[in-house]
């Protein structure tokens, strides 16, 4: 019969914006996790409600994780913030602009050079063949 160890209703995971966050870990670094939260805005939210910033989520009562949901969704974040940032580069790619036209070659956008060192945007190197005399 077996079953897990331990009843998972006596460790509820905290969510906030629709995440669950890491339980072991500090809750201004778990806070990172929800795309639109970094480290900076973390700790102006846990500033804003009070709550410790060395507390980790597994030790938070029910009050201080529903003070940080409230304090986050005064912020745009996870789905909401990503289709916006994909309208914003939508409406360069569609009228055209250079940064557009690099955003959709797959490109560095910010002037960097491409000769060497676009790695990251471009992909690993394609080896060519020598060239026949």
């Amino acid at each position: 019969m077996g079953g897990h160890p331990l009843p998972l209703t006596r460790f509820p995971v905290a969510r906030i914006a629709g995440v669950d966050i890491p339980r072991d870990k500090r809750i201004e670094i778990a806070l990172t996790y929800v795309y639109g939260i970094g480290l900076t805005r973390a700790q102006k939210i846990l500033a804003k409600t009070g709550v410790n910033p060395d507390t980790r989520v597994k030790d938070l009562d029910d009050a201080d994780v529903q003070k940080l949901r409230g304090a986050a969704e005064a912020y745009t974040l996870e789905g909401d913030l990503r289709r916006q940032e994909g309208m914003a580069l939508k409406r360069l790619q569609d009228i055209g602009c250079l940064r557009g036209r690099r955003h959709r070659l797959g490109l560095p956008v910010r002037g960097q050079r491409t000769r060497t060192n676009a790695r990251t945007r471009r992909g690993a190197r394609k080896t060519v063949a020598g060239k026949k005399k």
